[in-house]
């Protein structure tokens, strides 16, 4: 039994696709997703918008989430065809941006996206032209992307890493707690339903309607189903 390389590999820090790796996958999907609307809104509409996911930093955790999902789903095919790869990525994307509207609608109260009157569109959860691109950046993704990112991961300092990785778990999980309070809550006030609590209270009063609608630009109320 070879020791040194046994010490040598557990020296290393989120080796494999462990709870470590997959948690800063999300953080770097969570990020780039943000950059990657705000230039795709820059460019294409002339416009600068916020297009963050949560109250607190430009972390989306749809992109977050969708980067883990896809990693767990696709990584396995990494040596397969390009054709094959894009295909599956098309139909995970595709389900994921759908499930994650409906999601949304039905807990929240809100969507955030809606495609009605593109070509090809799924009830206006996702569409055509969005699932493409789903296939692209998921194929982008497992063949050149991850392997970059996975080894830019392991280089962390193992201690530091841990650390690092436990006080980021803890603020994202706070961040996307009270995010989705303050979300429902407005969606509640939308329908002119008082504060029930002094929870409720505290919501209105630090993230009231003119914050939310500053941070979430496209977010719109609808009927819960």
């Amino acid at each position: 039994m070879d020791t040194t390389s046994n010490k040598k590999e557990n020296s290393v820090f989120a080796k494999g696709l462990c709870f470590y790796k997959l948690f800063w996958i999300f953080i770097v999907g969570c990020v780039v997703g943000v950059l990657a609307e705000t230039l795709y809104c820059l460019i294409l509409g002339g416009n600068f918008e916020v297009r963050w996911g949560v109250i607190y930093g430009p972390f989306n955790p749809v992109y977050g989430f969708g980067t883990v999902l896809t990693t767990i789903a696709l990584y396995r095919f990494s040596k397969s065809s390009m054709l094959r790869v894009f295909v599956l990525s098309m139909i995970l994307g595709g389900v994921y941006e759908y499930l994650c509207s409906f999601f949304q609608e039905i807990t929240l109260g809100t969507i955030s996206w809606n495609y009605e009157g593109k070509f090809f569109n799924f009830g206006g959860r996702t569409s055509l032209g969005y699932i493409l691109c789903w296939g692209f950046l998921g194929l982008l993704w497992v063949k050149s992307v991850y392997p970059k990112v996975s080894d830019w991961i392991e280089s962390f300092p193992l201690k530091l890493g841990k650390i690092s990785t436990w006080v980021l778990f803890i603020f994202m999980a706070f961040n996307m707690v009270i995010s989705s309070l303050a979300v429902h809550r407005y969606s509640s006030r939308y329908s002119n339903i008082p504060a029930q609590n002094n929870f409720e209270i505290f919501l209105d009063k630090v993230y009231p309607d003119e914050v939310l609608k500053r941070i979430y630009p496209n977010m719109k109320v609808v009927k819960r189903l």
